[in-house]
């Protein structure tokens, strides 16, 4: 299988002996032309890879700041299809990792080899599907990787460690730990069994190790890239964008909040 973006990205941020910090933004949120704005916005800000979230009307892994960046999104007309468009118009100015974060359902109705075969046409590099196990669909993941898209999938602090080689298995591009129970959200603190969490998890995989799920914090990065190969951050640079929609400088203030939070040592 070639190696993608995602690959050439960690390999690189390896050599260089740095983390990677990776952003989720609503795409379509507040509208089309911020996002696309956001995302180059975002990669001058440091971030090295981003996460377009593809609105649901039922999120089962989002918490309120997503679901309600979902919610607009969705009333104001995104469609997968303009997701996709916007992501190979994107690819005229950047190559920066682009995932897509979808739930199954949507994959599903729009139809799978369809979707394969416009988001690498469009320059998608990976996919993450929470609501999706890999046994359920074992020959999408295949025609997935077939298609040079990264699957990537999750642990969490209730996965056993008998899962983690299966996980390993068809995980493509980096594995998501979810640092929590729940759902998304800015927490104050992280949970304190984490690290012990990471450190277990990472005697089983090859894969690169991000967490995600509360992180809205510079120290709370710090802490992270300390054990594992990156962090994720979502709903707080959702909430960045919802405090200033409206506002012209929006983008710039956005940025200036990742460029905050990427700044660690």
């Amino acid at each position: 299988m070639a190696i993608n973006r995602i690959d050439r990205k960690f390999r690189r941020l390896k050599q260089r002996k740095k983390k990677a910090f990776i952003v989720f933004i609503t795409a379509g949120f507040p509208n089309f032309s911020i996002t696309r704005r956001l995302v180059l916005e975002l990669e001058k800000s440091g971030a090295d890879l981003i996460e377009l979230g593809v609105p649901f009307s039922d999120p089962l892994a989002d918490g309120p700041v997503i679901q309600e960046s979902s919610r607009a999104s969705i009333e104001s007309g995104t469609t997968l299809t303009k997701i996709l468009a916007l992501v190979k118009s994107l690819r005229k100015q950047t190559q920066i990792p682009l995932c897509l974060m979808t739930y199954y359902n949507l994959i599903f109705c729009f139809g799978k080899k369809r979707f394969l075969k416009l988001a690498q046409s469009s320059g998608v590099d990976g996919i993450i599907i929470p609501d999706l196990p890999p046994e359920e669909d074992r020959d999408f993941i295949r025609d997935s990787h077939r298609h040079n898209i990264d699957t990537i999938f999750f642990l969490s602090p209730t996965t056993s460690i008998k899962r983690v080689p299966f996980i390993n298995k068809f995980s493509r591009g980096f594995i998501y730990y979810v640092s929590l129970t729940g759902v998304t959200g800015p927490r104050k603190r992280l949970p304190i069994d984490l690290v012990s969490s990471i450190r277990r998890f990472k005697k089983y995989t090859d894969k690169p190790v991000c967490v995600g799920f509360g992180i809205s914090r510079p120290e709370q990065v710090r802490q992270i890239n300390r054990y594992a190969d990156g962090a994720i951050v979502g709903s707080a640079v959702i909430k960045k964008i919802q405090q200033n929609i409206g506002k012209p400088d929006l983008v710039k203030r956005v940025g200036r909040f990742v460029k905050h939070l990427s700044s660690t040592p």
